[in-house]
């Protein structure tokens, strides 16, 4: 089995290659692996056993480490680099990085694949093997932690002096199994083997005062207002391998421990859970990622979770700042700090507070450097999603940072008043504070005036965050939004992933689009070459089967390499619309039972993604799914030419084998409502063909290839917004047959004959309560598109033309750009390369 992008041996390699790429590092003489070399040093001198009798997890670690012995000495003197040239430093601050594994990719960037291949080849080591005993590090969910990877990534890349911090999470969001259809969720104790890429620093340690401290009430974690307390925050880093190994930055993530010290004499007398009650607790602090927000504990504990990375980030990135300048009012010239989201908009009253009570400035000129350090990106349109915290909470837990809120928001109504006078209802909708029975604080809005830049994601999704969802902010201060469209990095998403195509693409237009994205323009005639599309085939044959192999290897399910693989992989949400493309592979399996000899192009239909703990109705989606696929695979009329696999535990190390093997991408969000996705960018730059909704970035995608290459369908954002007043989903019931007909053999327990009414939910949702999120008003124009998708597959040479044209348009959707529009419009920031 291929070990993807990483044992691919370059025959021209030689040890002389080897041994100069060690010296570039550092690392002088010293072998890789071999006798004696880092990799046998570690296995030997780590484990103290017996070589043939160390474990798999073992091996991993030891290979781990000796990549990061090769990386050592540049990280250092990376981070001595800056501190001697004292650049404008970037500061991103995410509750989530969903890094995947980092022993390929750091390889890979390092440029060792080939020498780590041809040792490993000597030394007979399957480093396939090796490298699945890796977890993927469970420190984000979905689409907002894959970003803020590919950007650091990039920031590595393009050699810009950047830091990013977040937490560490000793358990991801959880691990996803599917028992009779349902998901279920069990913890991912990701940490429960130590992490060899991880560095602990305890000697920078930063201690936060809380007016309040915590507790473990029924195995459940709480905050207890008016009881002081003093929270540790414990760094730990990870090294961030930009391309090429010239820049190695730093993510820095918190752990939360007690500072009190162990009571010994409480201990002594028997009084355990006393004497350990404060370590427990505060450990408990960044435990999990994303707890169940369905309860007060759980928002509670979210709540305290942002702020201490706010608090323990702040405190840190000050102490940077000072080490070299001396002079607070530079601080907005030397420091830059992005939010990515919500999450940490903490970080205005935080940064204000430091300026005021720590710094002793005025409020004028802190306030003034607040807002020109702070950036804000905004993801999402959708109301629910902003966040809000209770007032009270600050008032019981954070006092101070109330008290500092609510002048910014005295002044900013002041002003918005003087600027709209009369006009109550404008100022109501500015106000950081909502009024109501319970008074909130609105983190966006927080975010929005305590910084000088807000950016969208998309251009559609910037142009409705400024025209609808802050329309008064953005009229107040019009200056400060603009966009920034996504991108991913083409590091890990086509050069490590699918080494194939990328081989094929090199060969044709050479290796500078791993750094330059842009240059696989210069792909675009080569569409008309039939050489090249063969090879394109061949890519993505290869990719298939890799793929069929790998999934009947890990989970035994045999799937059909020569079928259409069409894929939907988000996050489980009604308005990313699984039910819409379940509803379109019932209506494909009707027909099938209908005229069961209809001819099919045999296809698979691939589902993954989490559904939120509480969030039932995705829950039964799911269930929906797999027990649709389950009767599909029951019924030998359609045997062999439909077949669903719902695939469990969605993760960055699955879609690196899913992405490369899909022919077909499913953006289907209801138009209006995906901030931007970036999936949607992956399976463009791997040449899958989009089936998609004029929505997110989408557009742009389909504006850069020309529409003619996608297979667009359905409302547009107005027409959604347009309809509201009058759609009634029930007329595609009376009046479109194979909509009834979908519908009814849902409804009618086909699927659940063992579980009736299972489903009676969904009948709700979509005809009771007007199907909010629009699926009926498109399943006839996504089947209409899907016709076309099919059609277009029967003609192999014109399908290999369209998705080399899509590769070739897909440069401007590398994070490389992105990066660097925020580094030039929004922190002007610059390179700093490291000697």
């Amino acid at each position: 089995m291929s070990t993807k992008g990483i044992i691919s041996v370059d025959e021209q390699w030689t040890k002389a290659d080897g041994a100069k790429l060690l010296k570039q590092y550092g690392c002088g003489p010293i072998p890789f692996m071999g006798a004696d070399g880092l990799y046998d040093r570690h296995l030997l001198f780590d484990n103290i056993k017996d070589l043939a009798a160390i474990p798999g997890r073992e091996r991993y670690e030891a290979f781990a480490r000796s990549v990061r012995d090769v990386l050592s000495q540049r990280w250092l003197l990376t981070g001595k680099t800056y501190e001697r040239e004292n650049p404008k430093r970037v500061y991103y601050l995410s509750m989530e990085f969903l890094l995947g594994r980092s022993s390929a990719s750091n390889v890979i960037n390092l440029l060792l694949d080939p020498f780590v291949a041809q040792t490993a080849k000597q030394k007979d080591i399957d480093l396939l093997c090796l490298l699945e005993q890796e977890p993927d590090a469970g420190l984000g969910n979905g689409g907002l932690g894959r970003l803020a990877a590919c950007f650091l990534d990039s920031m590595a890349t393009l050699q810009l002096p950047a830091m990013g911090y977040g937490l560490r999470y000793e358990f991801g969001i959880f691990k996803q199994s599917i028992e009779d259809g349902w998901q279920h969720e069990q913890g991912d104790n990701w940490l429960r083997h130590p992490d060899p890429w991880e560095v602990a620093r305890p000697d920078e340690a930063v201690e936060l005062k809380l007016n309040c401290s915590f507790e473990l009430q029924g195995g459940s974690f709480r905050a207890v207002p008016g009881r002081p307390s003093t929270l540790l925050g414990i760094p730990y880093d990870r090294p961030v391998v930009g391309y090429g190994g010239k820049t190695i930055n730093t993510l820095r993530l918190w752990a939360a421990t007690a500072s009190n010290s162990f009571d010994f004499q409480e201990f002594s007398s028997g009084d355990f859970a006393s004497a350990l009650a404060d370590t427990l607790a505060a450990g408990s602090l960044t435990r999990v990622l994303y707890p169940d927000d369905s309860t007060s504990k759980g928002q509670g504990l979210r709540f305290v979770q942002e702020y201490f990375l706010v608090a323990c980030s702040l405190a840190d990135l000050v102490r940077r700042f000072r080490k070299t300048n001396a002079d607070w009012s530079e601080l907005a010239d030397k420091v830059a700090i992005q939010l990515n989201d919500t999450h940490p908009a903490m970080a205005v009253p935080e940064l204000l507070r430091i300026l005021l009570d720590e710094a002793h400035l005025e409020w004028d000129q802190a306030w003034d450097l607040t807002r020109k350090a702070l950036a804000y990106t905004n993801h999402t349109l959708l109301p629910e999603a902003l966040e809000k915290w209770p007032l009270y909470w600050f008032e019981t837990m954070l006092p101070r940072h109330l008290e500092i809120i609510l002048e910014i928001n005295r002044r900013l109504l002041d002003d918005a008043r003087d600027r709209f006078p009369g006009d109550e209802k404008r100022i109501e909708r500015v106000s950081i504070v909502e009024e109501g029975a319970a008074r909130k604080i609105r983190m966006a809005n927080l975010a929005i005036v305590g910084s000088h830049a807000t950016n969208g994601v998309a251009a559609i999704h910037s142009e409705l965050l400024r025209t609808t969802t802050v329309k008064e902010l953005a009229e107040l201060f019009p200056e400060r939004f603009n966009n920034k469209t996504n991108g991913v990095t083409p590091r890990r998403w086509l050069l490590l992933a699918n080494p194939a195509l990328a081989h094929a693409i090199t060969g044709a237009i050479g290796n500078v689009w791993v750094t330059d994205l842009d240059k696989l323009n210069n792909l675009k005639p080569f569409a008309e070459n039939a050489s090249f599309r063969a090879a394109f085939r061949d890519a993505k044959h290869e990719a298939k089967s890799q793929f069929a192999n790998w999934l009947k290897t890990t989970s035994g399910q045999v799937i059909d390499p020569n079928s259409i693989f069409d894929v939907h992989v988000k996050r489980i949400h009604e308005y990313k619309r699984q039910l819409l493309n379940a509803l379109r592979v019932a209506v494909l399996y009707n027909r099938l039972r209908e005229n069961p000899d209809l001819q099919m192009i045999p296809r698979t239909f691939f589902f993954a993604g989490k559904a939120a703990p509480a969030y039932r109705l995705a829950k039964l989606i799911i269930k929906l799914i797999n027990n649709l696929a389950g009767t599909i695979d029951g019924d030998p009329v359609v045997r062999g030419r439909l077949k669903i696999v719902f695939l469990p535990e969605y993760c960055v190390s699955l879609a690196e084998h899913l992405i490369p093997a899909s022919d077909v991408s499913n953006q289907i969000s209801t138009a209006g409502y995906e901030a931007s996705g970036t999936s949607n960018m992956k399976f463009m730059m791997n040449g899958a063909l989009t089936i998609g909704t004029r929505d997110g970035a989408t557009i742009e995608m389909a504006e850069a290839a020309g529409e003619e290459n996608f297979f667009m369908f359905g409302l547009t954002a107005d027409q959604v917004v347009s309809s509201r007043g009058w759609y009634n989903p029930y007329w595609h019931y009376e009046n479109e047959p194979e909509t009834r007909a979908a519908l009814d053999l849902i409804f009618s327990d086909y699927l659940s004959r063992n579980e009736p009414g299972t489903f009676a939910p969904l009948r709700d949702t979509l005809l009771t309560h007007g199907d909010f999120y629009m699926h009926l008003a498109d399943l006839k124009s996504y089947l209409d598109a899907d016709r076309r998708l099919v059609e277009l597959y029967a003609q192999p040479d014109d399908w290999a033309r369209k998705a080399i044209l899509n590769i070739a348009s897909s440069g401007r959707f590398s994070s490389d750009r992105t990066i660097n529009e925020y580094a030039i419009d929004i922190w002007n920031v610059k390179p700093c390369p490291v000697p």
